[in-house]
């Protein structure tokens, strides 16, 4: 089965620059059992019009992102978060779990070189449900202890994490290019399953 995998530009994602064609993708919002991070990545231009911010503010600017486009394959995010966003998930990871639920959302650019113009590759109509995906008893999400060089300013620091679908049937999109995109399912509602 193919694999929806791309490594995303973390300068270009902070810093904007309209001559660089690089992948970017960010997560626009994510709660995390009931637990929001904040969106305050500011100043983040879009893509698709580099002359304004994108329209809401922003959680992570991610450098790296994995489907493997199964309808129960878990999603794969690793991306810069904020000093107060950073804190808030450490103490999700030194405290206790009992609520794993993680609704998200998130947006992929990539350069069209025939359309000559960046487009949506990987994005959401509506907020994803997804749970927090598992590694034997640990919980597949982390956060650096040390702030990441890539980009000085604002700081930031990298944060991973696995998210598997909620037992219901959800839908994202993606493109390969400017005018070719295609809907994919993601998570099998439970009756469907049996």
């Amino acid at each position: 089965m193919p694999q929806f995998s791309r490594n995303l530009d973390v300068y270009q994602g902070f810093n904007f620059k309209k001559d660089k064609q690089s992948p970017v993708g960010y997560i626009t919002a994510i709660t995390i059992g009931g637990e929001a991070l904040s969106a305050d990545q500011e100043t983040i231009k879009d893509p698709e019009n580099p002359d304004a911010a994108i329209a809401d503010k922003v959680v992570a600017v991610l450098n790296h992102y994995l489907w493997d486009t199964g309808v129960t394959d878990a999603m794969y995010f690793s991306g810069q978060v904020s000093v107060a966003n950073k804190q808030k998930i450490a103490e999700m990871l030194l405290g206790n779990f009992s609520n794993i639920e993680v609704n998200f959302k998130y947006v992929i650019y990539e350069y069209d070189p025939i359309g000559k113009k960046y487009f949506k590759s990987n994005f959401l109509d509506a907020e994803m449900k997804g749970l927090l995906e598992k590694n034997g008893d640990d919980l597949n999400m982390s956060i650096a202890d040390n702030e990441s060089r890539e980009v000085q300013s604002p700081k930031n620091f990298t944060f991973q994490i696995g998210i598997k679908p909620q037992a219901s049937e959800q839908s994202l999109n993606l493109a390969t290019s400017s005018t070719k995109k295609i809907a994919k399912k993601w998570g099998i509602t439970e009756a469907a399953a049996k």
